[in-house]
C-alpha cells in the first residue's frame, strides 16, 4: 500500500492532532521527519535490521533532563515511509500503523522504554 506524499503527512498530522491536549506543551520543539528509509549507519548503531525500523526519536528524553543536562536541539522524530507502507496492505492499517509510530516514538520522549511500550501495546 501506498500512499501520495500528500496524504502520508496528512495521515502523520492527523496522529499529532489525535494526542491529548493537554501533552502538547511538551512537544512544541519536537520536529517530525518522514524519510523513505533508515540510514545503514543509525540501523547498525541501534542493531536493527534497515527494513524493520518504523520510526525513531532522537533526543533527550524529558526523565531525563535537569539543569546539568539541558534540553539539546533538535529533538527529532523520524517515520521511515518505505518500512510503514511495506507492512500496511489498506489505507485504513496504515493509518493505523502511522498513528501507533508516532505515538510510540513519543512515548521514548516522555522516557517510555520499548518494554513499556510493548506492554502498553505500542509495538
Amino acid at each position: 500500500m501506498r500512499l501520495s506524499d500528500e496524504a502520508f503527512e496528512a495521515v502523520v498530522e492527523d496522529a499529532l492532532a489525535s494526542i491529548p491536549d493537554g501533552f502538547h506543551r511538551y512537544l512544541q520543539e519536537i520536529v517530525v521527519d518522514v524519510e523513505d528509509m533508515p540510514d545503514d549507519e543509525i540501523c547498525e548503531e541501534l542493531g536493527v535490521d534497515p527494513r524493520g525500523l518504523l520510526g525513531l526519536y532522537q533526543g533527550v528524553p524529558l526523565t531525563e533532563r535537569s539543569v546539568s543536562a539541558p534540553y539539546q536541539f533538535p529533538e527529532r522524530i523520524t517515520l521511515y515511509r518505505r518500512n510503514i507502507e511495506r507492512m500496511c496492505r489498506t489505507r485504513r492499517q496504515m493509518v493505523e500503523q502511522i498513528r501507533k509510530t508516532v505515538l510510540h516514538e513519543i512515548g521514548h520522549h516522555f522516557g517510555l522504554s520499548e518494554q513499556h511500550l510493548r506492554d502498553l501495546g505500542f509495538e
